[in-house]
């Protein structure tokens, strides 16, 4: 039999982490539009094994009149940090009496990840490849499933937020389909340095959004588990300067932006050998095609070869960690129209 939590009903767990649930009315109150309100809310998610319940965090802000209803969201890679504090700070500067329309942020929603500092969940499935997902399927499936029904149903538009993968770093950065017209007008406004056309990967969110006629950008930027002053800085203005592209805010004052560099291709270069990696560039350096970018040697400084760059273009990443094996992808190059 279900037992309640306040007005949601919840089953048993089925298995370490799963739980079938029940929503009701209780939370979906605060997606009601009230103009000039701001409230914060738990949608339950699943218990861990210690029957502790977690659920996923959302602080919902209506405008004083109805408007686009923008989503951020955060951590989808648990691991993944700028973008909570990205969230952080937009929201402690958002005042509802100030704003149109509706402002929907989830700061975490990997939380399992997050909780262990890992870009995965439990089951090791990454979130950004189980979009839609269900709700009988995997931990990771039903999570994605929530999120799509909870946020992205109720959303016009949405702002995912990222950083690079463990071991590397990426240049502040917009992905995005710049061939539909409302996403590239909504990239532009953002202001990243660099913004990239970038087709959907299978299971994305920014694919099962783009699918219901969404436009969704994902910002990278930075490195896991660390904080980036400029990127989280470069984070917070674009999301404001697109705030008051939709309408949702007044222009604002912030430093203008030179115009982001639109790019359609990018190739990573590799490691030629196994060996310890020092690289010459930095993030943001235009490089031309077999420019020497880095030296790989081995720790006995009898063998060194050259990293060359594979094209001309704009250095958007690079791995950090100086061990490399073989074939590794080392520095990512985009090439500049």
């Amino acid at each position: 039999m279900p037992f309640l939590l306040g007005k949601t009903a919840i089953a048993s767990p089925i298995n370490n982490y799963q739980l079938s649930i029940k929503l009701d009315t209780d939370y979906r109150q605060a997606f009601t539009f009230v103009p000039e309100k701001r409230q914060r809310i738990e949608i339950p998610v699943a218990r861990l094994p210690t029957q502790t319940l977690l659920s996923l965090p959302v602080t919902v802000i209506h405008g004083r009149e109805a408007g686009a209803i923008l989503w951020l969201s955060a951590a989808i890679h648990g691991d993944e940090l700028n973008g909570v504090e990205i969230v952080r700070q937009v929201v402690g500067h958002i005042r509802p009496e100030n704003l149109s329309g509706t402002l929907i942020t989830v700061p975490i929603v990997n939380i399992f990840g997050f909780l262990q500092q890992s870009r995965y969940l439990p089951d090791r499935r990454d979130l950004n490849r189980c979009f839609p997902g269900s709700p009988k399927g995997s931990l990771a499936s039903r999570l994605a499933h929530l999120f799509m029904e909870e946020i992205v149903n109720r959303s016009t538009h949405g702002i995912d937020l990222h950083t690079a993968s463990d071991g590397r770093t990426n240049l502040p950065q917009i992905r995005a389909n710049l061939e539909h017209e409302e996403t590239y007008r909504f990239a532009r406004e953002f202001g990243a340095p660099v913004m990239m056309h970038s087709n959907t990967r299978d299971g994305s969110l920014r694919e099962a959004a783009g699918q219901k006629g969404i436009p969704v950008l994902l910002y990278e930027a930075g490195e896991a588990l660390r904080f980036d002053r400029n990127a989280i800085r470069i984070g917070v203005e674009g999301v404001f300067r697109v705030m008051a592209a939709l309408e949702m805010l007044s222009p604002i004052a912030i430093d203008p932006v030179s115009e982001s560099v639109e790019v359609h291709s990018s190739k990573w270069v590799r490691a030629s050998r196994s060996g310890i990696l020092r690289l010459s560039i930095a993030l943001g350096e235009k490089v031309e095609k077999w420019q020497a970018i880095g030296t790989i040697f081995d720790a006995f400084g009898e063998k060194t070869v050259s990293v060359r760059a594979n094209l001309t273009g704009l250095v958007i990443g690079y791995a950090q960690n100086p061990l490399v094996n073989q074939g590794d992808a080392i520095v990512h190059i985009a090439m500049l129209r």
